[in-house]
């Protein structure tokens, strides 16, 4: 919908009777829910009180301008990220920025299902969560098992990431607040300094010390997803912005007070990558005499982890296909089934994963496996995320003209602040946390890293030297701007 400067549309765009629009606190409730997530809480607690700088500076620095600048994005132009930065830089570098987009989700699943393995131990050995063979092995059984479940189409798994995020984030991010307060009120030992003690600034003791902070932007990636959207809202350069300081007090107030409280049950120096929340469970339930209350929120986690596997492994993957469709991917990966699933492109990317799966199973420690894929997922992102930055700058100049459903105030110092942190987390990416005990030698851990990224990451500027013109099967025009509300591939 095209709008006037003020966010009111034009004449021309007058919206139809009935129209449904989306409310600000409805989109931030959508941002929000996209976002929180229990599996990285545990990376933070060792900062007790300053874990609050951690989430805060991130949120600034690449929360807010990722909202901001792809929001201005999507109401300009469809296509999702593939024709935003085509249209800027080109195709190949747009096809480029659309595989790292897809491929960090490739690095994040085993990751994810590794949080997941850790879950599943505590229903029943604990003892298994540190077992490379059990953790490879769980992560290849449910992978393929949630790809079997995503080839049965939308309605297979429609309901289950909104069931799965409530039943599996929200319930025992909010079980940690409330026992972490029973706990502390029932006399039990808070690992977390009196507020009057409190460091609220980590230490700098080289650049390990703060490094955790990188995992922190992945934690709030994904937002250019949810800015598709923006047109659909009644005025969207007054509401968006309401949208995005509510949503960053929800996703702060979700991930802060969890965080705290695993600090209040958990020593910062035993907190466990993969396993932590329920090291807080643990402590709080053994001490109020209810030690089943791990097993019970094990199972949950589990659900959630699960539900949120099923509905990224179909999602992600589709943009691909699309964009393959205009001729960048062989015609064997721009096959589907009868429901329209893209299953070759999803066989390749669990092909990936099984071979991801096998690292936890051959390195001795699982906690530094976790992180160097995650840490993978996070560069690859991060690759993606400075093009899109640069992108918007980019089209603010040679592009002014086209028609914005929002625009982002001072364009230029929000997008070079997005890529200025999106450069530096790269950059800090390579240096492997201090809080790891098992922690891999600096130089085999960037070794690791810049294998998996450049072994993931190049596959775009080999596919576009060997594309040939008869790969284009869908000859419909998708580079185009457009005033009306759209999905993003």
């Amino acid at each position: 919908m095209a709008t006037q400067e003020d966010g009111q549309p034009t004449a021309s765009q007058t919206p139809a009777p009935g129209r449904t629009f989306i409310s600000w606190t409805s989109m931030a409730i959508l941002i929000a829910t996209a976002v929180a997530s229990v599996r990285g809480l545990p990376a933070m607690a060792a900062y007790d009180w300053a874990s609050i700088f951690l989430y805060v500076l991130p949120a600034i620095l690449f929360m807010v301008p990722v909202a901001l600048v792809a929001a201005e994005l999507a109401s300009g132009w469809k296509g999702g990220v593939f024709v935003w930065v085509k249209e800027a830089y080109g195709d190949q570098i747009g096809f480029f920025a659309i595989w790292q987009q897809w491929m960090q989700n490739v690095a994040w699943y085993p990751a994810q299902l590794a949080f997941f393995a850790s879950a599943l131990a505590y229903v029943f050995d604990p003892s298994l969560a540190n077992s490379g063979l059990f953790t490879g092995l769980v992560i290849l059984v449910v992978y393929w098992f949630s790809t079997l479940i995503a080839t049965r189409g939308v309605d297979a798994f429609a309901k289950v990431g909104t069931w799965g995020f409530l039943i599996g984030t929200i319930v025992p991010a909010a079980a940690l607040i409330v026992f972490a307060v029973i706990y502390w009120q029932d006399g039990g030992t808070s690992h977390l300094p009196a507020v009057g003690d409190a460091e609220w600034f980590p230490k700098f003791t080289g650049l390990a010390s703060i490094v955790l902070i990188v995992s922190n932007f992945l934690s709030y990636a994904g937002m250019e997803m949810n800015a598709v959207h923006v047109t659909e809202m009644r005025k969207p350069s007054i509401e968006f912005p309401k949208a995005i300081v509510l949503s960053v007090v929800l996703i702060l107030f979700v991930f802060i007070l969890p965080t705290l409280a695993i600090s209040i049950g958990v020593p910062g120096s035993s907190v466990n990558l993969t396993q932590g929340v329920l090291q807080a469970f643990d402590v709080f339930f053994h001490h109020l005499g209810m030690s089943w209350g791990t097993t019970v929120m094990a199972l949950l986690i589990v659900v959630g982890i699960l539900a949120s596997v099923v509905t990224w492994i179909p999602g992600p993957s589709k943009g691909l296909l699309l964009v393959g469709k205009e001729g960048y991917l062989p015609p064997r990966l721009q096959g589907t089934n009868s429901r329209g699933m893209q299953v070759p492109i999803m066989v390749v990317q669990g092909l990936i994963v099984t071979a991801m799966a096998v690292l936890f199973a051959v390195l001795p420690s699982v906690q530094s496996v976790f992180w160097i894929l995650t840490a993978m997922a996070v560069q690859l992102y991060l690759l993606m995320y400075m093009v899109m930055f640069l992108a918007a700058m980019r089209l603010r100049r040679t592009h002014p003209d086209v028609k914005r459903g929002f625009r982002t105030p001072l364009m230029p110092v929000v997008g070079t602040v997005g890529f200025l942190g999106s450069l530096a987390a790269f950059f800090l990416g390579f240096v492997e946390p201090s809080g790891n005990a098992d922690a891999t030698p600096q130089g085999v851990y960037i070794l690791i890293l810049v294998a998996g990224i450049v072994v993931l990451g190049v596959w775009p500027f080999v596919l576009y030297k060997l594309r040939k013109p008869e790969w284009k099967i869908d000859s419909s025009p998708d580079h185009t701007h457009s005033d009306t509300p759209v999905q993003e591939g």
